[in-house]
């Protein structure tokens, strides 16, 4: 198990519980958990279900890399 993933269910806290859901069908779990924690942690906030929903969380919608893509899963 990676250390990103190890660290989230550790937290045990709100956002640890909601990334896994977000993350539970993602093929890259490592990926998905890092950037959904950091998404989280950020805007307190995880959409609903394992894709899209963003419209519920805008500031999850809303964060983009540097290259301007989006951040959040």
């Amino acid at each position: 198990m990676s250390e990103v993933i190890r660290t989230m269910q550790k937290q045990q806290g709100f956002c640890g519980i909601k990334c896994k859901g977000r993350c539970s069908k993602a093929s890259v779990q490592d990926r998905c958990m890092k950037y959904c924690g950091i998404c989280c942690n950020t805007c307190k906030c995880v959409p609903s279900g394992t894709y899209g929903n963003k419209d519920q969380c805008p500031c999850y919608r809303d964060m983009v890399t540097g290259k301007g893509k989006p951040k959040c899963p």
